[in-house]
């Protein structure tokens, strides 16, 4: 098992990704401490993770309240005495339009939406990995994974979204050059199209166009993405930090 004996804090973890980060990683023999706003969905993941025969603590809160981060933290050091992974997938898209359309942009955008995503995506990846980086330092090991997105590299009637996802990508590499001394790694998963509750929403005819840019001509499945964040975390990325991995069937390439 890859993971035998760490502890991971996962954000976003009531579904989607974070709950496939979750059981994946339980597999491979971590601990787990899942969070989400969703406290329903926070409890069935913690409950999925412990019915497949591994250990999960469930902790409600919101990334962008210190003191709700740092009960996350405490979760995972009280009662499974270290903190060796975080990963940062909590994230929340608010567009310009309800419905994006082909002219929606910027200018449609009120400041309650710029402000609420920049705040959960790049100011919430920020306090979380800052609490969590404490015991990180004093055990000289930790592993970070950080999300960004396709929509870094820009989306029509996204100008907040892209924006915080590409804050996502400076602030990772910065706190890989801060904290590679304490031996903290600290990594970045870019996912494209996933079927999540992120995703569910989307007008079919929208749907259809993005899925016409996609090389493989689909959406990835949640545990594709996990996929990722289980080789950032393990020891096969050991001498790896810095670095921003497209999950994305192909698309950015042709951007």
């Amino acid at each position: 098992m890859r993971l035998k004996d760490k502890v991971a804090l996962i954000t976003g973890g009531a579904g989607g990704i974070g709950r496939a980060a979750a059981l994946r990683f339980a597999k491979e023999g971590a601990s787990i401490v899942v969070s989400d706003m969703d406290e329903a969905g926070t409890n069935e993941t913690a409950k999925l993770v412990a019915d497949g025969g591994g250990k999960a603590v469930a902790v409600a809160g919101s990334v962008v309240v210190r003191a709700d981060a740092q009960r996350m933290v405490d979760a995972a050091t009280s009662n499974f005495g270290r903190l060796d992974i975080l990963i940062n997938n909590a994230g929340i898209n608010k567009d310009a339009l309800a419905v994006r359309v082909k002219d929606g942009d910027v200018k449609m955008m009120s400041d309650d939406q710029w402000d609420a995503v920049m705040n959960v995506n790049l100011k919430g990846t920020f306090i979380c990995s800052q609490i969590a980086s404490v015991p990180m330092m004093a055990q000289k090991y930790g592993r970070i994974v950080n999300t960004s997105s396709i929509g870094a590299l820009g989306n029509i009637g996204q100008a907040n979204y892209s924006a915080s996802k590409a804050g996502v990508i400076g602030l990772t590499k910065t706190l890989a050059l801060e904290w590679a001394k304490f031996n903290i790694s600290v990594n970045c998963v870019a996912p494209g199209a996933t079927k999540t509750r992120m995703t569910a929403g989307i007008p079919d005819n929208v749907m259809q166009g993005l899925l016409d840019k996609i090389p493989f001509r689909r959406m990835a499945e949640p545990d594709e993405i996990a996929s990722a964040h289980l080789f950032f975390v393990s020891d096969d990325a050991a001498y790896v930090t810095g670095q921003v991995l497209f999950v994305d069937g192909g698309i950015s390439v042709g951007v």
